[in-house]
């Protein structure tokens, strides 16, 4: 019988340098896995509690030593001589030993290092991908990217409200063929920002980061780059935005776009995206309203969810509890998943399945604090969830998971790319 042998987390650095966990699992064959932790900027209240050791002497508090020592000890005491081959088991573990229904006694990130770290030792074990062994035979989906490439809001320094401008290349066969398509539309941005006076510096995620004039001047930019690489946008490359409207709402709920000095409520907000959908190839928005708003929810998917794909990350923070009032109450049609949420591997898995059971889609999302990991581009793969949000082709923390995708698209052979099949017709 292989069991685990031993469990042990060091601080390591994230893409920001702001210190995270990496988790490392070892097997009694002599085999082992390992995982790091994202971060995010922009967070939903209830989001799973990333445990930080508050020490302002040490990374102005952002040290991660005390999940550190929560694995080393409590976490490892926990697993050892248990079997790696039993995800659900090992993570009911990690659930059952935290206590809390967000893990806020040994922290979302201890756990959900942990829980991945065993899903890739257990992997090697095996000798098959981490894809196959989370997906079975039934993992053969290449998810479509949302690649942000002009980023605002609380991921850049500059007047643009909404979080992120992305591209969605649908009008293609094969993932190479998007992604390369992708990566030239971001060259020609560079250019057209370069030739306009923009300076081009980017974001956490990879993106431009100019200073516009408003909130669709991001949208023509970008359209012009789509033209200049010689694609069609709206039938090749399409438009998705992240608003990220919990950061734009008032306690009155009233959302503050200042970059064109608006103040809106719920149901303006609503008629505003429906301009800006009539007038772009706009094929999904994620966080409309915030996290707090279900009744503007509520609307904004009477007027827009047979339209576009309409995605909540601040308001399921995928829970599968909170994505189930969602169901229930007609609220969005996608979810975001971020595994670093929701604490593991299981519960991530759990909500997927809970989102695909009800014909809700799904996106596999790094956070803007990343590292070279490229652990959810297989496990995309592996629940088959068609989208994947990681950033634009720059910065090595993004290209890795694009780079895992070209080389798992490689290694399955009957691999299939949605494209435009991801949308019925009416969405495009």
């Amino acid at each position: 019988m292989i069991y685990i042998d031993n469990v042990y987390a060091q601080e390591v650095l994230d893409s920001r340098g702001n210190p995270t966990i990496c988790a490392s699992v070892f097997l009694s064959d002599g085999t082992s896995g390992s995982a790091i932790v994202p971060s995010g900027a922009s967070t939903g209240k209830r989001e799973a509690l990333e445990l930080r050791d508050g020490d302002k002497k040490r990374f102005l508090g952002k040290g991660v030593l005390k999940a550190c020592e929560n694995v080393d000890t409590t976490i490892s005491d926990a697993l050892i001589g248990s079997s790696p081959f039993d995800q659900g088991l090992i993570d009911g573990i990690l659930k059952d030993i935290d206590g809390t229904h967000n893990y806020a006694n040994l922290g979302a990130n201890a756990t959900l290092g942990v829980s991945m770290a065993v899903a890739r030792a257990a992997a090697k074990s095996l000798k098959i991908p981490l894809y196959r062994y989370l997906g079975g035979s039934n993992a053969i989906t290449i998810p479509v990217p949302m690649l942000n490439i002009i980023n605002g809001g609380s991921h850049a320094d500059n007047t643009v409200d909404f979080q992120e401008y992305m591209i969605m290349p649908l009008g293609f066969d094969t993932f190479d063929e998007a992604l390369r398509a992708s990566a030239e539309v971001y060259q020609h941005l560079k250019q057209i920002l370069n030739k306009a006076g923009h300076i081009t510096s980017i974001g956490d995620e990879g993106g431009f980061a100019p200073n516009l004039t408003n909130n669709e001047e991001p949208i023509e930019v970008i359209l012009k780059a789509i033209e200049a690489a010689g694609y069609k946008p709206g039938e090749q490359i399409a438009i998705a935005l992240d608003v990220a409207s919990s950061e734009l709402v008032d306690e009155a709920g009233i959302y503050h776009l200042k970059g064109e000095g608006k103040k809106l409520d719920s149901s303006e907000l609503v008629g505003y995206y429906e301009k800006l959908c009539a007038k772009y190839p706009i094929v999904s928005i994620e966080d409309g309203l915030s996290e707090d708003d279900w009744e503007g929810w509520k609307l904004l998917t009477q007027k827009l969810g047979d339209r576009i794909q309409l995605v909540g990350d601040d308001l399921f923070v995928t829970n599968h509890e909170i994505l189930a009032q969602g169901i229930k109450g007609n609220i969005a049609n996608a979810i975001l998943i971020k595994p670093n949420q929701i604490g593991t591997v299981s519960e991530t898995m759990q909500t997927v399945r809970l989102a695909q059971r009800y014909g809700y889609k799904c996106i596999m999302s790094h956070r803007s604090g990343e590292s070279e990991d490229h652990f959810i581009a297989d496990f995309a793969i592996a629940l088959n969830t068609g989208e994947i949000k990681t950033g634009s082709t720059a910065r090595s923390e993004r290209m890795s998971k694009y780079n895992r995708l070209l080389f798992i698209q490689k290694d399955i052979a009957n691999a299939q790319y949605l494209g435009r099949a991801l949308f019925d017709k009416s969405f495009l």
